[in-house]
């Protein structure tokens, strides 16, 4: 299990991973953390993500998906 500390109480771990960090080391984003582990969920390839505001789980997908409802917007004649 790798965590990373994002600050503010907020924590994301993933599992299983190898890892050449040690605790305490900063990483940037988009960064590489480590290596997804094989044999895990059988013959397939998963990781297990989890989000934590302190002590609660959170859903992770608030933190990578755009949450906000559509707005269509009108065509406007100068786009023909």
């Amino acid at each position: 299990v790798i965590t990373i500390d994002h600050g503010g109480g907020l924590r994301s771990s993933f599992e299983p991973v190898d890892s050449p960090l040690t605790a305490g080391t900063l990483v940037a984003k988009g960064e590489t953390i480590g290596t997804l582990q094989p044999g895990h969920c059988g013959s397939l390839a998963c990781v297990h993500w989890g989000v934590r505001r302190g002590e609660a789980y959170v859903n992770p997908l608030e933190f990578v998906t755009d949450l906000r409802p559509s707005i269509l917007l009108p065509v406007s004649p100068d786009d023909d």
